[in-house]
């Protein structure tokens, strides 16, 4: 594989991210929500060692290591607990808060990147769908979790618009 390939480009992404994740995990108080963060960082090994795999079968093997459904499934049931704590967005938030939101925030757009970049793989050469929708549930996950985190921190900082004009 080529350095500058797509597909590189994706794993290098995906490594970046999960190098965000543990900063955040150092900000965190809570035991419970490190330790989810650990469970992501293992999967974001399998999720890199899903991308440099070429190939065409996702089923996962002896040799193969792919992202499967109930790694998806897990983020989406993690997301749905988180979301019962947190009021409705009213309006869009600014990442930052404490230091844990903060690194949460910058690991979520890390993961946005990351999703973009094995979307452009896949669009050179097949990539496992579920490592692609893994991405996705991923830095939704992690903009959950930067909101409940936000909770103990101050709350989320939101958006006022146009609150710098001058006029």
């Amino acid at each position: 594989m080529a350095k500058a390939s797509s597909r590189a480009q994706a794993i290098g992404d995906v490594d970046e991210a999960n190098s965000a994740i543990g900063i955040a995990i150092l900000h965190l108080r809570d035991e419970g929500h490190a330790r989810m963060l650990r469970a992501v960082q293992n999967e974001m090994f399998d999720l890199g060692a899903d991308l440099a795999t070429p190939g065409e079968d996702f089923a996962p093997g002896e040799m193969d290591l792919r992202v499967v459904q109930p790694q998806v499934d897990r983020l989406e049931r993690e997301i749905d607990a988180m979301n019962e704590a947190l009021e409705p967005l009213r309006s869009f938030i600014l990442p930052g808060g404490g230091g844990g939101s903060a690194f949460l925030h910058l690991a979520r757009a890390i993961v946005r990147r990351a999703e973009r970049s094995a979307f452009a793989a896949a669009a050179e050469q097949p990539v496992n769908p579920l490592a692609l929708k893994y991405l996705n549930r991923l830095s939704d996950h992690l903009f959950v979790f930067a909101r409940l985190v936000a909770l103990g921190e101050g709350g989320d900082i939101l958006w006022q618009p146009g609150s710098t004009r001058e006029g």
